[in-house]
């Protein structure tokens, strides 16, 4: 049970950001800038930033809700399990893995993350932008992780909502819109 009051039929950080939408329209703006604006890494690839950090912070809700928007971006669902449990074998670039290692690390604490990271992720092809990107990324969820966990948020145990959601993501973004979570909690 949220720790406050929060609309029930939105779970996890949508009922948070239904909230406070005076906070919530910052959140969405950097979140669309860095997931779905213009970018070398795919909106995919992105997603599995996010859905690595969340892991990591064990935040079911975001894992869960990034998990599914990659595997609805990169259509199939290997990619988000195996960077998540089996990272080494993940079927991801090189340049990716190099950048999924920086992500775990900001996600602990951003002075984990080492010279020789960045070194690796720029012989791996990595840009300057892609590096502070994905650091940026991290830091982002390792706050949404704990927005969303430090006020209880609701987590939906059906898979299907977290495809819903997954749907609204990869085809509206992270803009607020009137008729943004139409059909969410509907089955």
């Amino acid at each position: 049970m949220p720790y406050i009051p929060l609309d029930e039929n939105l779970p996890g950080i949508t009922g948070l950001l239904n909230y406070r939408q005076d906070t919530a329209l910052p959140i969405r703006e950097l979140t669309q800038i860095l997931l779905r604006g213009d970018s070398t890494l795919t909106e995919g690839e992105r997603e599995l930033i996010a859905t690595v950090v969340s892991f990591g912070n064990e935040c079911r809700f975001c894992t869960a809700a990034h998990s599914a928007a990659a595997d609805r971006l990169l259509g199939e669902k290997d990619s988000s399990d195996k960077v998540k449990n089996d990272p080494a074998h993940a079927p991801v670039s090189e340049k990716m893995k190099a950048l999924l290692e920086i992500a775990r690390a900001v996600q602990v604490s951003g002075k984990n993350v080492t010279s020789l990271m960045v070194e690796n992720a720029r012989l791996e092809g990595a840009t300057d932008l892609e590096i502070h990107d994905t650091v940026l990324i991290s830091a982002l969820f390792s706050l949404y992780n704990r927005y969303v966990d430090g006020l209880a948020s609701v987590t939906p145990a059906d898979p299907a909502f977290y495809e819903r959601l997954a749907n609204i993501l990869a085809e509206k973004g992270y803009l607020p819109s009137k008729d943004r979570y139409a059909g969410l909690t509907n089955a």
